[in-house]
């Protein structure tokens, strides 16, 4: 996401010079970086699910489909990932967008 956000800079400080609020364009990055954590999250539900009957021998005091177990994990890498996100676009807010579209 670092990479991602410091390749958009540039569409950034247009977006902002243009009109754009600084809050808008950070939940645009958010955004982005939340559709591919939930897309992760919903790949990783179906597979434990297709896997659920070998997983079962190797989960001892939590059952295979234990809705619980799913949703704090899901809630975990959501959270986890809007952090991951929320840092490297608010570094690329914090810089002088003058020289960022000065450059080249």
């Amino acid at each position: 996401m670092s990479y991602a956000a410091t390749r958009r800079a540039r569409e950034i400080a247009i977006r902002i010079a243009v009109g754009a609020q600084p809050m808008d364009t950070l939940l645009l990055l958010l955004g982005q970086g939340a559709r591919l954590t939930v897309s992760g999250i919903a790949a990783g539900i179906l597979g434990e699910s297709a896997l659920a009957r070998v997983l079962t021998g190797m989960l001892y005091p939590v059952s295979a489909y234990d809705p619980a177990t799913y949703g704090a994990t899901a809630v975990l890498a959501l959270t986890v990932a809007i952090t991951a996100c929320a840092t490297p676009a608010r570094k690329v807010l914090s810089i002088d967008l003058m020289s960022v579209l000065r450059h080249e």
